[in-house]
């Protein structure tokens, strides 16, 4: 079972990045579950028409002990096993908290025994590493870590953040760098912008990912390009990312 967690700042095209990434393996008969890791709890609409799925965090609240995985389980596009973790009621508590408490909740309810995915996407918010947010470098929980980020100052600072943590984890024997993943905005010179960056925190650019107005297209339907435009050149794209992930 493979183990890849997604980080990238709020707004780079994460949540659409990993969401593609999954319809893309789970439609050619992988078994997939994307585990949602931000609070906004939107990992997974676009896998599920449109449709919040309730949190982890949000199920425990209500029922406590009597949680069952088929609370905090749902299928989407593709059959993809979808999860959201959740967060705190607003002004309360730590966000990294609805992390660890999903982690702790699926491995009690024998989730990856019982659905025996043979990946598992973690979307990660990451303009913060803070301990909860760390959860999915940490514990065995991902074997391997990307950043979703653009030639924007901000998301790759984000980046920068990120890879500076897996490799202190790293030391210790955790996940390891799997490398950028850039998601192109238009910025002139983008590319070299990147690789640059991405030579500053030895690591590599994994994948560039174009800009495309399918994507708007397809989010407007509630449905990732995948399943939207299958055909499209983005949909190649993102097929192309999805199996390079597998084989790295």
């Amino acid at each position: 079972m493979k183990k890849i967690a997604i980080y990238g700042k709020g707004g780079i095209g994460k949540s659409t990045t990993v969401a593609n990434v999954s319809a893309a393996l789970s439609r050619e008969g992988i078994r997939v579950m994307q585990i949602g890791c931000d609070p906004k709890s939107d990992s997974t609409v676009n896998l599920t028409g449109g449709q919040r799925i309730p949190t982890v965090l949000d199920v425990i609240r209500e029922k406590g002990e009597k949680t069952k995985l088929e609370d905090i389980t749902f299928e989407g596009s593709f059959q993809v096993i979808c999860v959201e973790a959740g967060g705190p009621m607003p002004g309360t508590g730590c966000a990294g908290r609805g992390i660890i408490a999903a982690f702790e909740k699926l491995e009690e309810l024998r989730a990856y025994e019982i659905y025996r995915p043979d990946i598992i996407l973690y979307d990660v918010l990451g303009d913060v590493v803070c301990g909860g947010f760390a959860m999915p470098i940490r514990n065995g929980y991902a074997d391997r870590v990307c950043v979703v980020t653009s030639g924007e100052m901000m998301s790759l600072y984000a980046a920068g953040n990120i890879a500076s943590a897996v490799r202190s984890y790293g030391a210790r024997g955790y996940a390891e760098m799997g490398g950028l993943i850039l998601n192109k905005k238009g910025i002139e010179g983008e590319e070299e912008i990147v690789r640059k960056a991405a030579d500053e925190m030895e690591t590599t650019v994994l994948f560039t990912v174009e800009r495309d107005q399918t994507v708007q297209k397809a989010e407007a339907v509630h449905k990732t390009v995948v399943e939207a435009f299958p055909e499209s050149r983005q949909a190649e794209a993102y097929r192309s990312l999805a199996f390079k992930l597998l084989e790295e």
